[in-house]
């Protein structure tokens, strides 16, 4: 499962998918324990605020937020209200900010605040970005609270020990109660085949088979059995990652990081990985593969799903959950996705929930453009401080959420908005648009209160499910679409976190390399699929063989070197 890497996450290392991350049990104890010195720290956070005097921060962020709404929503007034502060907000709407960025870098203008991801390096080699190490142990208690014991994590590198971002896209000791990712199909495909075992390739295909032979339309309309959204970087998410997915890899990117030596090589070379790909192509040749499947936009995709007539996808639900959502009211939920688990074949198993500890990474920073970062630092450890974090996940007391018996709850008919209208609620309210802003504990942290810091726990993300969703995991003996998966006890937790997470090499040489590769990998991945069967041999030697023509091998041996300081420095 992939964390709406916040929906998400993109090119670093040339990846962007979220991987389940999760904090241990006893981490998670301790935060609980440790949030009780809340009300103290927050007192020092009021105190922290010594102005509310108007002030407007620009901002960059490399995630498009098609629902921010300048800050007018419920919890944007209420922040602007408590600190003074406006965002003037400037949002990437495709291709992750990279060019946006590297015309930052280049020219010298930057926005005061910026979300960079995976393309921070061009600005600290900019000289763009202010270390906030000072700015932290004088001005922000909260965010020395949240980060804790991860404080060496958000140190850019052995050789810099400088802190140019705070961690937001990952939240601190998180535990996973949900997965939105795997292979989905959906509900009334499973109810009308009477909830079939579906854990290989082969039970997938047989589902998408027997269903649309019995369904050939939907609605008066072709039924679409399978189609994915490979439009720019997304062909990672629904194109090459599940290649990983079903052939038993944690999300380490675009590279498998052996567990031993964290030696790093392109995952799409690994030869199980060409069957996988091979059962595509079979797909597509029988036609269950949409034919639009490597040429549609996203938009075209969202389309297809919001009419009903798509049975199944292998995506993060942050990618096409807008799409859902008009689905929801629809026949009781009887067209959302189930999330399964699929893998290759009964041999392997799926590491979506395999740990990877809090891991640093992308995040929030203050330019050398920034005319006030004191006020910056205590704007964003006011986002961090307890108050903000409620506001941020929670919304505004009385209206989204109420207190019972001392605990935080959501009202039956706001849940009901929340499920069924999702992103105008969110418009309305902010929440979920904010947490970018500044540090954040994870789901399963409590507060003080007894209450979580978020609002995905068990009772509410059973809330949250439609009908249908909750008849068919009854019918699987499951209460939420994790308990379908392996566990985190399953898997150790990765000494580098996520390779995908992992700053990539500055070198000119590796980001050569790497977008060439990044070039042959989208365009032959999609040749080999839609080749004649006997075709598919040739179409992928050849991709092989042009990555290892334009210098993989020394790209791998510079990203196995990332990785290797990567450990050697959260070691510390």
């Amino acid at each position: 499962m992939r964390k709406p890497r916040t929906a998400a996450a993109l090119i670093l290392a040339g990846t962007i998918v979220i991987t389940a991350g999760c904090g241990s049990s006893a981490n998670n104890a301790n935060n609980t324990s440790n949030a009780g010195a809340g009300t103290a720290n927050n007192a020092a956070a009021g105190n922290n605020q010594e102005s509310t005097k108007p002030v407007t921060f620009s901002f960059f962020g490399a995630d498009a937020s098609p629902n921010w709404n300048n800050m007018q929503d419920e919890i944007g007034k209420e922040i602007t209200k408590k600190t003074g502060v406006t965002i003037k907000a400037e949002y990437a709407v495709t291709g992750g900010g990279t060019d946006k960025i590297s015309l930052m870098a280049a020219s010298g203008e930057y926005p005061d605040l910026v979300f960079a991801k995976g393309d921070i390096d061009k600005l600290v080699d900019a000289g763009a970005m202010i270390d906030l190490t000072d700015l932290i142990n004088k001005y922000a208690p909260n965010l020395k609270k949240v980060y804790g014991d991860y404080m060496q994590r958000l140190k850019y590198s052995n050789d810099d020990q400088s802190i140019y971002v705070l961690p937001s896209n990952d939240a601190v000791d998180t535990t996973y109660f949900d997965a939105g990712g795997g292979f989905e199909l959906q509900q009334r495909v499973l109810k009308e085949l009477g909830y079939p075992k579906i854990n290989t390739l082969d039970d997938y295909e047989k589902a998408l088979k027997d269903y649309v032979a019995k369904n050939p339309t939907t609605d008066g309309k072709p039924t679409i059995p399978l189609t994915l959204d490979t439009d720019d970087w997304r062909i990672m998410i629904t194109g090459t990652n599940p290649a990983f997915e079903a052939t038993g890899l944690p999300d380490d990117g675009e590279y498998y990081i052996n567990q031993d030596t964290y030696e790093a090589s392109l995952h799409i070379k690994r030869p199980e990985e060409r069957e996988y790909f091979r059962w595509m192509n079979k797909l597509f040749n029988e036609g269950l593969l949409d034919k639009e499947a490597f040429v549609q936009k996203s938009d075209q995709y969202k389309s297809k799903i919001a009419s009903g007539r798509v049975l199944g996808l292998i995506d993060q639900e942050w990618g096409y959950s807008d799409a859902e959502n008009s689905l929801k009211t629809k026949d009781n939920g009887a067209y959302t996705y189930a999330h399964l688990p699929v893998t290759l074949s009964a041999d392997y198993k799926d590491h979506s929930f395999a740990p990877t500890g809090f891991m640093a990474g992308w995040g929030i920073g203050i330019t050398t453009s920034c005319k006030d970062p004191v006020r910056a630092i205590k704007f964003l450890d006011y986002l961090a401080s307890d108050e903000g974090q409620v506001l941020r996940n929670w919304g505004i007391e009385g209206t989204d959420y109420s207190i019972e018996n001392g605990i935080r709850t959501i009202p039956a008919d706001v849940q009901k908005r929340k499920t069924e209208d999702n992103s105008a609620f969110t418009k309305e309210t902010g929440i979920g648009l904010y947490n970018i802003f500044s540090a954040h504990y994870g789901d399963g942290v409590k507060d003080s209160t007894g209450s979580y810091y978020t609002t995905n726990f068990p009772d509410q993300i059973v809330a949250g499910y439609t009908q249908a969703e909750k008849d068919t995991l009854k019918a699987y003996s499951a209460t939420t679409w994790k308990d379908l998966f392996p566990k985190e006890s399953e898997f150790k937790v990765r000494a580098y976190g996520a390779a995908w997470n992992t700053p990539a090499p500055t070198d000119s040489d590796y980001s050569v390399i790497f977008k060439k590769a990044e070039d042959i990998i989208w365009k032959k991945i999609p040749e080999a699929v839609l080749a004649k069967p006997a075709d598919f041999d040739k179409v992928y030697d050849n991709m092989l063989k042009q990555l290892d023509d334009v210098g993989t091998k020394k790209m791998e041996q510079m990203y196995t070197k990332a990785i290797q300081d990567r450990v050697k420095q959260w070691q510390g």
